[in-house]
């Protein structure tokens, strides 16, 4: 049996990167099949992953983290990867339909009467996102931040560190990165590497609130 307690133990948010350390490419294979292999909710998937391993495409993400947020520029400029997670701008048709082409292709109905349950429920839930509660916007992001966690807890067992950055300018962003034309927005950036000798985070106790104050078991 796998224990994952260890690697979350050890695991925390790096505040420095080592520049001269990469992450070998079959590492950052197994992280971006995590992120795609990622559950959501109706298996909507209404994400993107933008990968970032060269200088150029790691100075490019850092033009946002100018002003309020310039104290995250290192953690970009020097881990190894870069990964920024998008969320879909609308819901579209499109997107629905083209989730729907690729079961098919996948073979997951047995029978024509099964591709129109799972059609139906698809656009069940779509549509009371789009049209009733008109939220579809933080519905997909919840989505894209399961992905989040998956990356995350994979990093950790591949002994790898990683940031999670929310402090970022998100219109600059998303237009170095031509994400609107795409049909998306950056939610989250995502460093990965190996922390640097001037971390101070590396040797922080972990805190986190006791298991009575969090759980209650009926």
């Amino acid at each position: 049996m796998i224990d994952l307690i260890p690697y979350v133990r050890a695991r925390y948010t790096a505040k420095a990167y080592d520049p001269a350390r990469k992450v070998p490419a079959s590492h950052i294979e197994q992280l971006r099949e995590l992120v795609r292999l990622a559950p959501s909710s109706v298996n909507s998937q209404p994400w993107h992953f933008i990968v970032a391993s060269t200088d150029e495409g790691k100075r490019r993400i850092a033009k946002a983290a100018h002003g309020p947020f310039a104290y995250n520029a290192p953690k970009i400029i020097n881990a190894s990867h870069m990964f920024v997670l998008c969320t879909r701008h609308t819901l579209t048709d499109a997107h629905l339909n083209a989730v729907l082409e690729q079961e098919i292709r996948d073979g997951r109905f047995s029978t024509p009467e099964a591709q129109q349950t799972r059609r139906a429920s698809l656009y069940s839930y779509a549509n009371g996102h789009r049209y009733t509660r008109r939220d579809a916007q933080m519905w997909m992001e919840k989505q894209t931040y399961i992905a989040l966690g998956f990356l995350l807890l994979g990093a950790a067992q591949l002994e790898l560190d990683a940031t999670p950055i929310e402090g970022f300018d998100s219109a600059v962003l998303n237009q170095e990165l031509g994400l609107p034309e795409r049909g998306f927005v950056g939610n989250v950036l995502v460093s990965v590497g190996y922390h640097g000798a001037d971390d101070f985070n590396a040797k922080e106790p972990k805190s986190r609130l006791s298991a009575d104050a969090l759980f209650t078991d009926i």
